[in-house]
């Protein structure tokens, strides 16, 4: 992952981000921190985790911490107490074993952002890995076994910044504080 200045943030992140209500948010799987920079902007405090220790570096500003931390790893184990986070963001990233986790992790009124590769993005590159790549509606299903309202969802094929197939979500926890009217999703 590269960092905000090669890879800006993702317009469904920016486009949702304001949606988090204030507290601490996870950027999880960060890479260079392009997510992370833009929630510490919006006044978050962001814990920014990933593996890759040169990436975390890259990740460093004011308003974030940044964990190191393989959550794939054998012996890992999530390191959040649940109902603790305002906001998770995962974007390019997908373990199936921690949908569980953050879910739980979210405040009651927390929000997830959620945005990865789904099936079909083989015809593109990479990932091509079904292991790798969301199945149709696998978002909302994560949403819905959770308890999660959604917000906003999208599936399909997007153009830039590269053809991909992709799987969007942005989904609040049951005590979420409803916007009047309608939304501005610009």
């Amino acid at each position: 992952m590269g960092d905000a200045g090669s890879n800006p943030v993702s317009r469904w992140v920016e486009r949702h981000a304001r949606l988090i209500p204030a507290g601490p948010v996870l950027d999880l799987a960060c890479g260079g921190g392009r997510h992370a920079r833009h929630l510490a902007a919006l006044g978050h405090p962001v814990l920014a985790l990933d593996r890759d220790a040169d990436a975390l570096r890259r990740a460093q500003g004011p308003g974030i911490v940044t964990m190191q931390a393989d959550l794939e790893a054998p012996d890992a184990h999530w390191p959040f107490l649940p109902g603790r986070l305002a906001g998770v963001v995962v974007t390019n990233y997908l373990h199936r074993p921690l949908f569980d986790d953050i879910a739980a992790a979210l405040a009651p009124h927390g929000v997830l952002i959620y945005e990865t590769f789904a099936a079909g993005n083989e015809r593109f590159g990479k990932p091509s890995n079904p292991a790798f790549l969301l199945a149709p509606g696998e978002l909302l299903q994560v949403a819905a076994r959770h308890g999660l309202t959604v917000l906003a969802y999208e599936e399909g094929r997007v153009d830039g910044p590269r053809p991909a197939m992709l799987q969007r979500l942005c989904a609040a926890g049951p005590a979420f504080a409803r916007l009047e009217g309608p939304l501005a999703l610009v």
